[in-house]
């Protein structure tokens, strides 16, 4: 079996209870699917530091890290990947689509509307669920 590339994502959220979703382009693998953004973690980087520099080189803001949401390993035909995500707001800068097709703002409880990457998927129901309690317990 092939070695998990590391990848962490941000599940960004606003006051609203929105979370940021964003599109994969046509020169990315997965077109047109949604994913939360972020990348590769490097081989010197905590999951952490990972995420803030990538979101900052695919977004053109700042965020900051908050607690940690699921972890997945998801096969695909051509290489594997170990998904970390973590819950995430923008610290400072407006959101500007680098990489990806389209970014936009969904309730949460309609994250389930998009057509996802597979490998989110598991973020995705953890993030409803997590929503859903918080949301009952206001």
């Amino acid at each position: 079996m092939n070695t998990p590339i590391h990848v962490v994502a941000a599940v960004i959220h606003n006051q609203k209870g929105e979370i940021l979703c964003a599109r994969r382009s046509k020169t990315m693998t997965l077109p047109g699917y949604w994913e939360f953004p972020g990348g590769k973690v490097e081989l010197d980087e905590t999951p952490a530091i990972a995420l803030v520099r990538e979101i900052r080189e695919e977004l053109r803001c700042e965020i900051v890290v908050g607690s940690f949401i699921e972890e997945t390993t998801y096969r695909y035909e051509a290489f594997t990947i170990r998904l970390q995500t973590y819950f995430s707001t923008v610290q400072s800068g407006t959101m500007f689509a680098l990489e990806h097709s389209e970014l936009k703002w969904i309730a949460w409880q309609d994250l389930r509307l998009l057509e996802w990457a597979p490998a989110d998927i598991p973020a995705v129901e953890r993030v409803m669920q997590l929503c859903k309690k918080e949301f009952m317990n206001n």
